[in-house]
């Protein structure tokens, strides 16, 4: 029987996994830079830490989690997200008690069962990063220089950065009333979706993509003319410290993103080429989340990094050479190959790649293998080799050759 992966999961193999190992590398040098530490979160939690932060009305706990009893009878879900995890991590293990602010940042495999499209998987990879414990807006501003600078190391540059701010507590109530009243007139005209968050929260009207809900929605104000005076203030401070550093953006009055616990700053990075899905990171603060799981009220902000999306944008920049053997070895003859065995070893201990036959093939047939795998170095030893003490060696990208002693092999390289 053949076996094939699930609809909306994928395998990522080299060379694309080349890719995925840069974008965690590059992170992690500018993360540290910024003085974010890893965590390692569960995959599974309690479905209740997604249902109380997400929102329970969103599309993500509507439709899309991956939810289940365990033997227990407990209910379990297969993260959907990274926040509300790193929020419960925070709370579970009283990190508030630490000096802030605490920074973390994290990396792993998300679950969602939506439509897969472009970009867009059932099981799909993210890197985020929180901060908490910092209610003043230089940290907002410093997390999306740090995005800008993570994109730059990685040769992005057609990266565009929009940003909101969607209040708080005390002034969203008047621009949730406002929107009711302008919506309320044409709701049957808009979608089932925004039919029903109408009722819910009608903010998320101002996130959907249907073109006819876009139309409907022309014409409603935006949500920083609501803005109370904490909220106003924070946001031009925002404003005033990205200006200071050159930083582009662009404000977009209709980014509310689509989960219930953001307050104040939101924004998304987002990609032309992506197509109709084009956002490739995204966040924003959510200051009254670790109190709503049992902490202390403690000012948070954080964002995660779709990698799917962003190896997208990857693959169009000029192609790098992908990692290679540095050395194959091929053997004629049984004592030829144990010696090819004994200098691969010798040679893997000091850091290098090193390929060798492994079956009685022709030399032919070796150094076809051997430009296959885009070695660099080819190293022939037979009886004669081992006579002399010395290998025969060819550089396969420039085609030079000659005969070297064996102990002295790693000085060609």
């Amino acid at each position: 029987m053949k076996y094939s992966a699930l609809k909306g999961i994928e395998d990522i193999l080299p060379p694309e996994v080349y890719i995925w190992q840069e974008i965690e590398s590059v992170a992690k040098d500018i993360f540290h830079r910024y003085g974010f530490q890893e965590i390692r979160l569960p995959i599974i939690e309690s479905t209740e830490i997604f249902i109380r932060s997400i929102g329970e009305t969103t599309d993500i706990v509507e439709k899309e989690m991956y939810t289940f009893p365990d033997k227990a009878g407990r209910s379990i879900t297969m993260r959907p997200e990274g926040t509300a995890p790193a929020v419960r991590c925070y709370v579970e293990h009283h990190l508030y008690n630490l000096p802030s602010p605490q920074k973390f940042f994290y990396s792993g495999p998300m679950f969602r069962y939506e439509r897969p499209q472009k970009g867009r998987f059932r099981q799909f990879y993210q890197i985020g990063a929180e901060a908490f414990a910092v209610s003043q807006p230089s940290i907002d501003a410093e997390i999306i220089a740090m995005l800008k600078n993570l994109f730059e190391a990685l040769g992005l540059k057609e990266i565009n950065f929009e940003i909101n701010s969607i209040g708080c507590e005390k002034c969203r109530p008047d621009y949730k009333n406002a929107l009711l009243n302008f919506f309320g007139d044409k709701l049957t005209d808009f979608c089932p979706d925004c039919q029903r968050r109408y009722r819910g929260n009608p903010l998320r009207i101002l996130d959907c993509k249907v073109d006819r809900c876009t139309e409907l929605r022309q014409g409603a104000h935006p949500v920083t003319g609501y803005l109370c005076n904490e909220c106003r203030e924070h946001f031009e401070e925002l404003l005033f410290r990205l200006n200071s550093l050159n930083m582009p953006y662009s404000l977009n009055p209709n980014l509310i993103r689509g989960l219930d616990y953001y307050t104040k700053t939101a924004f998304e990075v987002t990609s032309e080429h992506l197509g109709a899905q084009k956002a490739v990171a995204a966040g924003g603060r959510y200051d009254n989340l670790v109190e709503e799981f049992g902490g202390p009220a403690t000012p948070a902000i954080g964002f995660a990094i779709g990698m799917e999306r962003l190896a997208l944008l990857l693959k169009e920049k000029p192609a790098e050479e992908h990692p290679a053997p540095k050395v194959f070895i091929a053997a004629l003859g049984r004592e030829a190959e144990i010696e090819s065995f004994r200098i691969a070893e010798d040679l893997r201990a000091k850091g290098f790649w090193i390929e060798f036959n492994y079956g009685g093939a022709s030399l032919k047939s070796q150094l076809r293998k051997a430009d296959r795998i885009s070695a660099e170095f080819a190293f022939i030893i037979g009886d004669n080799e081992l006579k002399s003490g010395k290998i025969q060696w060819k550089n396969l990208k420039t085609g030079q050759h000659g005969e070297i002693p064996i102990p002295d092999a790693i000085s060609l390289f």
